[in-house]
């Protein structure tokens, strides 16, 4: 019944901004200079991607486009930098809800899959870019009103466990949709499976009761550098009832498997490959680097998720495999080693199992507050299969197989939680 209240209360609020925010342009009109905006505006990297009319289409085809459509008055009609930070926050928020309960059947609109988390993604993009076009009559610090709602829109604010004793409470983190360049209609099973799990009440495998909760993170270099990671997993790691007893971040990894990461590395070591807005981390595997600002810690930090238990028991209908590979520098030495079974005394990190991407330093960063601020928590990352199954046609966004892939692998994410978020 809350998570259905919470669900009421998103859509009011969001039914009571829009009206305002269409009927309220008086503002502009009396000779203020708020509702101008700069439609030649400078877009970013990821929001240059926007002029692909597939993404508009995936927004209309999921019944978000009101979102998109209404914002720039929204906008329009706010009358200081007070009130653009309330309304940033609440349309984050109400759009994080709204795709939520639509993953979740329970929000009506669009004949694309309910489950499908690129919906978001497109929507969060288009209003950023209004947020970029907006020439208020007055001084904001933009970068500020965009990291408030893109904190609202990915589940970081009003999104708290609901207080119930004996309940266990699990916390995950996913990501947006990566590599868009090479093929615009892609998703990501990870963003899927928080959206369509955030909130929800599971039953363990033990019997007992649990509630999940999720955020979608950005695959964006300067988002973490900015600890964004740090802001979603601190509130979760202090004592009270807002803290998990057990965290995972989830990220789409190799073809056909799960493998749960038995090592994060502290190094960056992709290059040449971009994240999101096409930036590089400055790191590579024959020249590592560590991500600016990040906290004291070891080069490699172990999971301690129960991955003897969740091996055992959850195999269909993809694998599970405990991935225990590390790519060091080896005390003493200066070339990168490959290390199947771990790293060795000394080491430098270059790569843990998740690589040296963003999948594997957000399980680095949320394991590494984990150890300063709840070691007792079992905590460490799940990746999942790549969701595959797009049509041919480049025109079509989805098709049976997509979908269906899609809903698997969901499905096996929530049974490696139900297992692995069992009190021992």
């Amino acid at each position: 019944m809350m998570i259905l209240r919470r669900a009421a209360s998103a859509a009011a609020l969001l039914i009571t901004i829009l009206p305002v925010a269409v009927a309220s342009p008086a503002h502009a009109a009396a000779g203020t200079s708020a509702c101008r905006t700069q439609p030649s505006a400078p877009l970013d990297s990821e929001q240059s991607r926007l002029a692909d009319a597939r993404t508009t289409a995936l927004v209309e085809r999921a019944g978000l486009e009101d979102f998109v459509r209404r914002f720039p008055a929204a906008l329009c009609a706010t009358r200081g930098p007070a009130e653009a930070e309330r309304l940033l926050q609440s349309w984050g928020q109400a759009l994080w809800q709204a795709s939520v309960r639509r993953a979740q059947g329970q929000r009506p609109g669009g004949d694309l899959a309910a489950g499908d988390d690129r919906p978001l993604y497109w929507t969060r993009l288009a209003m950023t870019a209004a947020l970029a076009r907006w020439q208020p009559g007055f001084t904001v610090d933009r970068a500020a009103l965009r990291a408030r709602f893109e904190d609202a829109s990915r589940g970081l604010t009003d999104n708290a466990f609901r207080p119930a004793p004996g309940v266990r409470r699990i916390f995950i983190s996913g990501f947006d949709p990566f590599g868009l360049d090479a093929e615009i209609r892609r998703a990501n099973p990870s963003g899927s499976a928080a959206l369509q799990l955030n909130g929800r009440r599971v039953t363990l495998a033990d019997g007992s009761p649990a509630e999940i909760r999720a955020v979608v993170l950005p695959v964006r270099y300067a988002d973490f550098d900015a600890h964004m990671v740090e802001r979603a997993f601190a509130p979760r790691m202090t004592a009270g009832p807002a803290s998990a007893d057990i965290i995972t971040t989830v990220s789409q990894g190799y073809p056909g498997i799960f493998t749960l990461e038995d090592w994060a590395g502290r190094a960056r070591s992709a290059d040449p490959y971009p994240d999101n807005a096409r930036a590089l981390s400055g790191g590579t595997r024959e020249r590592p680097v560590t991500a600016p600002g990040l906290g004291p810690g070891p080069e490699f930090i172990r999971t301690t998720l129960p991955a003897d238990a969740v091996t055992a028991a959850v195999q269909t209908p993809y694998p599970v495999l405990l991935n225990r590979a590390v790519t060091e520098i080896p005390a003493g030495g200066t070339a990168p080693v490959d290390r199947p079974d771990g790293p060795t005394p000394g080491s430098r990190a270059v790569s843990g199992g998740g690589g040296g991407y963003l999948s594997n330093e957000v399980a680095y960063r949320s394991n590494r507050l984990r150890t300063e601020l709840a070691p007792h928590l079992p905590g460490g990352h799940l990746h999942t299969p790549v969701l595959t199954g797009l049509p041919a046609d480049p025109q079509l966004l989805t098709g049976p197989e997509f979908e269906r892939n899609e809903s698997s692998i969901t499905g096996e994410v929530r049974a490696v939680l139900e297992h692995a978020a069992v009190r021992r």
